[in-house]
């Protein structure tokens, strides 16, 4: 079995790579560091910079493979954002937002925006590295609708999965069980890409 380290410090990322991950062709599975992720001030601008630094901080100081992902969402009439700030939307002058907060935000910012026009796509970019250098990138991408204010639906998944429809099956990302979400989504798309990389499937 082939093991590949997480570039996070957060235990349920790990989870979701290797719930997808099992799901997959291939003997491949995630683990979190030992010792902790360094810390990575997350300056580039776009998904695959900061993917590649996370990837890079932690590959020197490892041996064998570090995969490190960047994502988020990006809504077509607000200009791609929240983007690359998708965990931070609204700093600096919304300071402290929990995920309830930044939705909230999202849909207020987006109160004129007429149905045929809210479209948006979540965005996953993983970064493969050795010993301090890249080695291949992998995107995913999964396009879906922002719901209009008062019609988050869903308990399931987290930050703005209550708000993103996806058309093919008529419910958010939040009202889909994790194995339902995983076949559809973002991530689900490029850790298969990275699988078939590593495992030649």
């Amino acid at each position: 079995m082939l093991r590949i380290t997480v570039a996070t410090g957060n235990p349920g990322k790990a989870t979701e790579f290797n719930r997808i991950l099992e799901t997959l062709p291939g003997e491949l599975r995630a683990q979190l560091p030992e010792g902790g992720m360094p810390h990575v001030d997350e300056t580039a601008d776009t998904f695959e910079g900061n993917a590649r630094l996370k990837a890079e901080a932690l590959s020197r100081q490892l041996n064998g493979w570090v995969v490190a992902d960047d994502s988020g969402l990006e809504v077509d009439a607000l200009g791609g954002e929240p983007g690359v700030h998708s965990a931070r939307f609204g700093e600096p002058d919304h300071p402290g937002l929990d995920d309830a907060g930044r939705r909230g935000l999202l849909l207020d910012r987006m109160k004129d925006v007429a149905e045929p026009d809210r479209a948006a796509q979540f965005v996953c970019v993983l970064a493969l590295a050795q010993d301090g250098k890249v080695e291949a990138v992998f995107r995913g991408e999964c396009l879906g609708v922002i719901v209009a204010a008062g019609e988050e639906r869903g308990s399931g998944g987290f930050g703005y999965d209550p708000l993103f429809l996806f058309p093919g099956v008529g419910r958010t990302f939040a009202e889909m069980e994790p194995a339902e979400k995983d076949r559809y989504s973002h991530r689900g798309k490029a850790l298969w890409r990275l699988a078939a990389h590593l495992t030649g499937i």
